[in-house]
C-alpha cells in the first residue's frame, strides 16, 4: 500500500531522518555569506586567509561566518567526490520504489546497506523512494535491481538508466544569483 510519510537519508552512514529544520532560510544568508559559498565551493582546500582575500573581508569575519554557516547547516560534508566509473561502476541509474505502508524506515535502512546504492530522497507523487544506484554493467545492474524488489517492504520499483549526465549537481548559479542581488529568491 502506498504511504504519503516520507523521509530522506544522507551520506556517511546516517539513518532515514524525518525532513524538519537544518538549512538556514533564505533570509539568513546575505551577499558576503553567497560570495563566501562561492569561494569554498570553487575551491575546498582554500584556507581562511584565502578565503578573506578573494571575498575582501577580514580573517576573524570570514571565520565568524563560516561558524555560522555550518551552525545553520549550510556547508554540506567536505569530502571530495569520487566518480565511480573509476571504482569500475561506469553505469548510473536511478530507480522509484513503492514502499508498503509504514515500511519506510526499515527499506531505507535495507537500501543503505547496499553498497551500490549512493542516494536515497523520498519523494511526493506516485513512487515513495528516488534511489541513485551505480553498476558495473547491465548484468549487475539487473542483479541489484532484483536485490531492491526483494527487500521487505518494497511493492514496485521502476529503473531508468543514466545514458548521460548534461548537467551536475550545483549551486554556484544559486550563490552567483544571491551575491549579486543580495536575496535568495532572485526575483
Amino acid at each position: 500500500m502506498h504511504t504519503g510519510d516520507h523521509t530522506h537519508t544522507t551520506g556517511g552512514g546516517d539513518r532515514a531522518v524525518p525532513p524538519g529544520p537544518g538549512a538556514p532560510a533564505p533570509t539568513d544568508l546575505d551577499g558576503h555569506d553567497a560570495r563566501l559559498l562561492l569561494a569554498l565551493a570553487e575551491d575546498p582546500r582554500a584556507t581562511v586567509l584565502a578565503l578573506a582575500g578573494k571575498v575582501g573581508l577580514s580573517r576573524n569575519t570570514v571565520q565568524a561566518r563560516l561558524a555560522r554557516l555550518d551552525r545553520l547547516g549550510a556547508l554540506d560534508t567536505f569530502e571530495r567526490r569520487v566518480d565511480p566509473a573509476a571504482l569500475g561502476y561506469p553505469l548510473t541509474a536511478f530507480v522509484t520504489v513503492r514502499v508498503v505502508q509504514r515500511e519506510l524506515a526499515a527499506v531505507a535502512d535495507a537500501l543503505e546497506r547496499v553498497p551500490e546504492v549512493l542516494e536515497v530522497h523520498g519523494v511526493s507523487g506516485e513512487e515513495d523512494l528516488l534511489v541513485h544506484l551505480v553498476a558495473r554493467d547491465a548484468d549487475d545492474l539487473y542483479r541489484i535491481a532484483g536485490h531492491l524488489l526483494a527487500i521487505d517492504g518494497v511493492e514496485r520499483t521502476s529503473t531508468s538508466l543514466v545514458m548521460r549526465s548534461l548537467v551536475g549537481f550545483r549551486t554556484a548559479p544559486l550563490l552567483r544569483r544571491l551575491a549579486g542581488d543580495g536575496t535568495a529568491s532572485g526575483g
